[in-house]
């Protein structure tokens, strides 16, 4: 399942359906697949370091995403699908822009401010595979460390 739906985007673009394109299920799981790949860029190898021995030889544990909690992403979602996918297909790309080329800066950074919180929040994932987040199993992705 997709981490947003047409429904979710209706709520911050209702006339969506006015353009003449009435399905967006394939830009939705593209969404999904870009999430997961930020995360496993953005979040996962600093997760898989605290979480993990560091002796594990090469230490190559992978994410496994099903273990993520959907709906945390559903605005980020919702962001990124916009900007990424359905606006795009109804920009004119003109050099004096127009009102969707507008609205895909806005989403764009929409997007990055929400996946930001969502990481300083703390991702939801269920290690144990027990369908409970527990504290452990969320913690922030903020600590009063240098990462280099």
């Amino acid at each position: 399942m997709a981490y947003s739906t047409d429904n979710d985007i209706l709520e911050y673009m209702p006339d969506l359906f006015e353009y003449g394109i009435q399905d967006f299920a394939d830009d939705h799981a593209k969404t999904q697949a870009d999430i997961i790949r930020k995360l496993r860029i953005d979040w996962w190898p600093r997760q898989r370091l605290e979480r993990f021995d560091v002796k594990v030889l090469n230490n190559n544990i992978e994410m496994d995403e099903t273990l993520l909690t959907d709906s945390q992403f559903t605005r980020a979602a919702v962001f990124h699908v916009l900007a990424y996918y359905i606006l795009p297909k109804l920009n004119k790309f003109e050099p004096e822009g127009d009102r969707f080329a507008e609205m895909m800066k806005y989403y764009k950074s929409r997007f990055d401010e929400e996946f930001d919180l969502v990481l300083r929040d703390g991702v939801d994932y269920d290690l144990n595979n027990d369908n409970i987040i527990t504290d452990s199993e969320r913690a922030p992705n903020v600590f009063l460390r240098l990462v280099r």
